[in-house]
């Protein structure tokens, strides 16, 4: 079992975005510091996974973590949600203790 999960929305979404893209193209979700919370997530367009990332693939999609950021996410969901707010990607860490209202910041 994977260390993080991808739902099926997000995959959808993943797949739509990286249709324009470069063929090869993956999204990458890292963890940085910063943000309100402590620690931000990062979604990137790059040409491919490196050697040591995590690669998840779901429904044609395909999101890499480096392993530093496979740490403090793992037992998360990267999920897609579209909601009167807007839409975006949302993690659902369980190790987070606290978030800010964004949903991109968050402390552990």
């Amino acid at each position: 079992m994977s260390p993080v999960a991808l739902s099926s929305s997000a995959a959808r979404r993943v797949k739509k975005v990286l249709s324009s893209e470069a063929p090869g193209a993956v999204l990458r979700v890292a963890v940085d510091g910063g943000g309100c919370s402590g620690f931000q997530y990062a979604f990137t367009i790059v040409d491919g996974p490196a050697p040591d990332d995590l690669v998840l693939e779901r429904d044609g999609a395909t999101v890499v973590i480096d392993p530093m950021s496979i740490d403090y996410m793992r037992g998360s969901e990267i999920d897609f949600v579209d909601d009167l707010i807007g839409q975006s990607f949302k993690i659902h860490n369980p190790n987070a203790t606290a978030s800010c209202g964004c949903g991109t910041s968050f402390a552990l």
